[in-house]
């Protein structure tokens, strides 16, 4: 445990509280907080993950100026569903992203757990993607990486972390809660 460690986890739990909220306050925390990820995840030699910081610290710029222009009158962040045919094409993306980031960093690097952290990194890929564009199914994807990722950093000793995707993993939950909510209310 070191005080990256400590100053991520604490910039995450407000980062997905402001996202539970809708508020587009949520992006500068995450900023904050997938910079110092990207260090902790490379010590750990969890390549996908560090390399995965990089991929939020820019998506999460774009989301910051996304949500500033996607807001309703009353000035809330509307949100949106996938097509079931959309959610399948993102599922299978998914999966074969998974299986090729994994060989990659299998033949490639000295990557601790390649396919399991590079699952982690593909899901979550996704799953930012889908909350920069507002849509619901975003839970799936975080509810999903949270569940793969607690096991992974326990093994790989960042328990502290570990316990913020087990936060994550209840408030993934209750974003989902909450946004089919807003939807029913925006319907």
């Amino acid at each position: 445990m070191s005080a990256f460690e400590i100053a991520a986890v604490l910039l995450g739990i407000a980062n997905i509280i402001l996202i539970i909220r809708r508020s587009v306050w949520n992006y500068p925390f995450a900023i904050a907080m997938v910079s110092l990820y990207f260090i902790i995840f490379r010590d750990a030699k969890l390549y996908s993950d560090a390399g995965l910081q990089i991929f939020f610290l820019a998506v999460n710029a774009y989301g910051w100026w996304s949500w500033h222009r996607n807001r309703a009158d009353a000035g809330e962040i509307i949100v949106e569903e996938l097509s079931s045919n959309g959610f399948g094409a993102w599922i299978a993306g998914s999966i074969l992203a998974t299986l090729a980031w994994g060989l990659i960093m299998t033949n490639h690097t000295d990557a601790s757990y390649p396919f399991w952290d590079a699952g982690v990194a593909m899901l979550s890929v996704v799953g930012q993607i889908l909350m920069t564009r507002r849509l619901i199914e975003n839970w799936y994807w975080w509810i999903a990486v949270n569940i793969i990722s607690i096991p992974l950093y326990i093994l790989k000793e960042l328990y502290l972390t570990a316990g913020l995707y087990g936060l994550f993993l209840v408030l993934a939950i209750a974003g989902l809660v909450e946004w089919r909510k807003v939807q029913a209310r925006q319907a």
